[in-house]
């Protein structure tokens, strides 16, 4: 899986994310902010009612990240900051790019068919980060540029809005045409583990 290398900076355009296809690399800068479980139940919660987000999403780089934070000097400081499984997300995230406008969301492990479709119709990427690589991540996080739900959520599944340089390198695994890599290579696996087994029946078969 080989692309081309683009270096982009949010708040990311239509046009910006609908030039990738799968297997390019990204390297990106600006503002991302951190999502998992609990929070994208409580930013959609949000929206739902009626209420103003503290920041706004539209544009932005949604990470599946629970970082490891230390409050140091009445600044926060990111120890680590690498993804996590974003299948996990998988039933709300297709509701959430249509509600919150991301053009990116960085994960690890790969997303199902309702977020590609939901990819293709709003014109978003997924693109997968190392996993195990925390600390290099937090290299790319130049700062925290605030934390909303704290209190309510914990450290892990509060959102975090960082601003990074250069984070990456991230793979597109997912584009605006809804071509998913991860699903390709399961329904190959699934076709030539149907083609081993009609093998072992014929030879059954013939003795």
């Amino acid at each position: 899986m080989e692309g081309r290398e683009y270096r982009l900076r949010t708040p990311l355009s239509r046009e910006d994310v609908e030039r990738l296809r799968v297997g390019d690399i990204v390297y990106l800068s600006g503002l991302v902010f951190t999502a998992r479980d609990e929070a994208h139940k409580k930013i959609l919660e949000e929206l739902e009612a009626g209420r103003s987000l503290p920041f706004s999403p539209e544009g932005l780089a949604l990470y599946h990240c629970g970082p490891v934070a230390r409050g140091r000097n009445g600044r926060w400081e990111i120890i680590a900051a690498g993804p996590t499984t974003s299948m996990r997300m998988e039933s709300v995230e297709a509701e959430f790019i249509e509600k919150t406008g991301v053009r990116m969301v960085i994960g690890k492990g790969g997303m199902g068919p309702r977020t590609a479709e939901a990819m293709k119709r709003h014109k978003a990427v997924y693109t997968v980060f190392t996993g195990g690589a925390g600390a290099l991540a937090a290299e790319a996080i130049k700062r925290v540029v605030d934390v909303y739900w704290l209190e309510e959520l914990g450290i892990p599944e509060a959102v975090w809005l960082l601003e990074v340089e250069d984070l990456g390198h991230l793979i597109v695994t997912i584009d605006t045409t809804g071509r998913n890599f991860y699903e390709e290579r399961r329904r190959e696996v699934l076709s030539r583990v149907d083609e081993v087994v009609k093998s072992i029946r014929i030879k059954e078969i013939l003795g």
